[in-house]
C-alpha cells in the first residue's frame, strides 16, 4: 500500500507518546516537579502530534468527529475515544505528579490502562483486514505493543529493562517480517480465486478497464524492490533497535545517551513503520494483475 506520511507520523509518534504515558501512569518514573513536567509534556506532546497528524490523512478533515460515532463496529472510532478518554484520565496524574498532589495518582494505573488499550485499538486496525494478508495476523498488535514498551523504557533511562525491551523489539520485528511473507502465498489468492473464474484455466489480465491509473491502484498498489526491502529491513531494525542498545549500554543510560538513543530509535520505527505499509499488499491488485 502507498505510505502516507500522516499515517507514519501518526502510528510512531501516538505510539511513543502513549507508551511513555502508560509508564508514567503506571508508576513506573516517580519523578516530581520539573522532571514530571518533561516526561508528561515529552508523552502528551507526542500522543497529540501523532493523533493531529491522523486526522490530516483524512479526507475531511472537518468531518472527523463522525469517526467517534461508530464504536460498535470500528476500530478506528474505538481508537479515537480510547485516545481521548486517556489523556484526559491521565491529566489530573500528571498535574499531580508535577504539583506533588499523590492524591491524585489513583488516575495513573486508570489511564495507563486505558493506554494500552489505545494502542491496542490502533494495531487492531490492520490486524483485522483479512483483505491485507501481511497484517491478518497476531504479531502485529505485539508489534505496536513492542514500540509501545521499548520507547518509553529508553526516556526513563531504565537501563535493564530498556535494553530487555529493544531486544523483544528486534526479535518481534524479525519474526514478524518472516511471518508477513509467508501471509500471501499461505492463503492461496489469485486471480482466478480473486475473479471466480479459475474453472475456465489460467487466467492473465487482458487489458485494465480504464485507461490511467485509478485511485485503488494509486492507493492500494505499491511494490517495493526486493533487494531495497531487505535493506530497509536491515535498517529499520538496527536504527529501532541495535544502536539504542549500544548507546544506552555505553553511556550507562545517562542522558546524552537516552536522548541519543531514543532519536535513532524513532527513525529506525519510521523506517519500520513505511515497510509496514509499503509491504502491505491488497488482495484487490490481483484484478489488475499487480501480484
Amino acid at each position: 500500500m502507498n505510505p502516507a506520511a500522516s499515517v507514519i507520523i501518526f502510528t510512531v509518534f501516538s505510539g511513543f507518546g502513549f507508551g511513555l504515558l502508560a509508564l508514567l501512569g503506571f508508576g513506573c518514573s516517580g519523578a516530581q516537579g520539573w522532571s514530571a513536567f518533561f516526561l508528561w509534556g515529552l508523552g502528551y506532546g507526542f500522543a497529540v502530534v501523532g493523533l493531529l497528524a491522523s486526522v490530516t490523512h483524512l479526507g475531511n478533515p472537518q468531518r472527523a468527529w463522525r469517526a467517534f460515532s461508530q464504536w460498535k463496529s470500528s476500530w478506528l472510532s474505538r481508537e479515537g475515544i480510547g485516545a481521548l478518554t486517556t489523556l484526559f484520565c491521565l491529566a489530573p496524574a500528571a498535574l499531580g505528579a508535577i504539583f506533588g498532589l499523590p492524591i491524585w495518582s489513583v488516575f495513573g494505573p486508570i489511564g495507563g490502562l486505558l493506554a494500552v488499550m489505545t494502542v491496542f485499538t490502533t494495531s487492531m486496525i490492520y490486524a483485522q483486514l483479512q483483505s491485507v494478508p501481511r497484517w491478518n495476523h497476531a504479531c502485529v498488535p505485539l508489534m505496536f505493543a513492542s514500540f509501545m514498551a521499548a520507547g518509553g523504557l529508553i526516556v526513563l533511562g531504565q537501563l535493564g529493562q530498556a535494553l530487555m525491551g529493544l531486544g523483544l523489539l528486534a526479535l518481534v520485528l524479525i519474526v514478524g517480517f518472516w511471518i508477513g511473507d509467508s501471509q500471501f502465498p499461505a492463503r492461496a489468492q489469485t486471480i482466478a480465486k480473486a475473479t471466480g473464474l479459475g474453472h475456465m484455466g489460467a487466467l492473465r489480465l487482458f487489458e485494465a478497464g480504464h485507461t490511467s491509473e485509478n485511485y485503488l491502484m494509486r492507493e492500494m498498489i505499491y511494490v517495493v524492490g526486493r533487494k531495497h526491502r531487505m535493506k530497509l529491513r536491515v535498517i529499520a531494525v538496527v536504527l529501532a533497535c541495535f544502536v539504542p542498545m549500544l548507546l544506552i549500554a555505553a553511556g550507562q543510560g545517562g542522558d546524552i545517551a537516552r536522548g541519543l538513543g531514543l532519536l535513532s530509535h524513532l527513525c529506525g520505527a519510521c523506517v519500520a513503520r513505511w515497510l509496514f505499509f509499503a509491504e502491505a499488499e491488497h488482495v484487490v491488485g490481483l484484478y489488475y494483475d499487480q501480484r
